[in-house]
């Protein structure tokens, strides 16, 4: 299905446009002469491909702010107030300085006479195809509230799930810092401090020492080796995931990490089952939903499921036949595609599994801070055990030789 914007005229001659979906640009035309209109214009509309916006235009806008200005465009047009007034008004209540300067483009851009999902279209780094496509549906449909309202909803959603999976990846980088900052610490203060010790008092050192101390002094005197191989490695790796066969192999990597990998699977079936209830629910089809979805993933496993999914569907399968085939959904949202074909009713049974999914990943952030926690404290527990027994074991020693 394409998208579609007609300009036509009724038999008094008054003029009518609108947008519409169909397969080509022939149906529309049939469909409005079997509405007694005769057809001036039918214009196919590429979402997510206008211009770029300009660049003080550009920069990430958080889900929480579109959350909070659809949520606000959905009061004001249920309450009857017109799509540039509720622009107007919002824009001027909006801190974020990117985000208000776009409505009042956009609202000036209405005024003009073009429709919401073009202007929206034309600044992608604000609003991306999945806006896009639904605020088009919201206007054919003639029901602009209720399709803000499930894009109110749906970044509502997404927002919650971001800063769950944020917390859960930032505290093992917090953990490893923490660690890093006291093996530099040991390192830089407390163990030159009793090599001055045991210069002065001489003697052999324990065997345990002797190796401890030889590792400071190969990472003491090899520091910048240690540190330019480092980064040489951490500069090939950005390098190589820039080219398709590197970003490719990283993504199958981060699929397979422990616990980590899980947790993106999961977080990503909970984004494809609830992209696709609200744009399904919108009277998107079924190959724009997975186009848009095949852009919302940066891991190539994934995008790539999406699109075997999509070729399945143009082929003439049918959607939860498609899914089994691209080898990579699990078994229940195939079973859960399938009951909601079968019933028709695929936006509320995709919704549902989209809420199971996201009780898993609490379930799995959870247990990941619980294991985190004692791992933590074990670690730094090692480390410390390790030096004190390495710089304490010659003293003791002494102390025995001299009883």
């Amino acid at each position: 299905m394409k998208n579609y914007r007609y300009v036509a005229r009724d038999v008094r001659g008054s003029r009518k446009e609108g947008l519409t979906q169909a397969i080509s640009s022939n149906d529309v035309l049939s469909w409005l002469r079997e509405q007694d209109f005769t057809p001036t214009s039918v214009n196919e509309i590429a979402i997510g491909t206008k211009q770029a916006e300009p660049r003080s235009h550009r920069g990430r806008i958080k889900s929480a702010d579109l959350s909070a200005l659809c949520w606000q465009l959905t009061t004001m047009l249920e309450g009857g107030i017109p799509i540039t007034t509720a622009l107007d008004t919002t824009a001027e209540d909006i801190e974020q300085p990117v985000l208000r300067k776009v409505l009042e483009k956009i609202s000036g851009k209405i005024k003009r006479g073009k429709p919401f999902s073009e202007c929206a279209a034309e600044f992608p780094r604000v609003f991306n195809e999945l806006c896009c496509a639904i605020i088009l549906a919201g206007e054919t449909s003639g029901n602009l509230a209720a399709a803000l309202k499930k894009l109110a909803q749906y970044f509502e959603g997404r927002d919650k799930l971001i800063k769950k999976v944020k917390g859960a990846v930032a505290y093992p980088i917090f953990v490893f810092g923490f660690i890093v900052l006291i093996v530099i610490f040991i390192m830089a203060f407390i163990i030159p401090r009793f090599r001055v010790i045991f210069d002065q008092i001489g003697g052999e050192l324990p065997a345990f020492t002797q190796g401890f101390m030889g590792f400071y002094d190969v990472m003491r005197f090899n520091l910048h080796y240690i540190t330019g191989g480092v980064l040489l490695v951490i500069i090939g790796a950005v390098l190589f995931n820039k080219t398709k066969t590197g970003h490719y192999i990283f993504s199958r990597i981060a699929l397979a990490l422990p616990m980590f990998g899980k947790l993106f699977q999961q977080v990503f079936l909970v984004t494809f089952c609830r992209t696709m209830a609200t744009l399904l629910a919108a009277d998107v089809s079924v190959l724009e939903v997975l186009d848009i979805l095949a852009t919302m993933s940066g891991n190539d496993v994934i995008r790539a499921a999406v699109v075997r999914t999509r070729e399945q569907i143009v082929e003439g399968s049918n959607i939860s036949l498609s899914i089994a085939a691209a080898g990579f959904f699990p078994n229940m949202v195939i079973k859960m595609v399938q009951v909601g074909e079968e019933s028709g009713s695929m936006p509320n049974v995709l919704e549902r599994t989209a809420d199971h999914y996201e009780r898993k990943v609490e379930s799995m952030i959870a247990t990941m801070m619980a294991l985190l926690e004692p791992i933590m404290i074990v670690t730094v527990g090692a480390i410390v055990l390790v030096v004190v027994l390495a710089l304490y074991l010659p003293i003791l020693t002494m102390s025995e030789i001299a009883k």
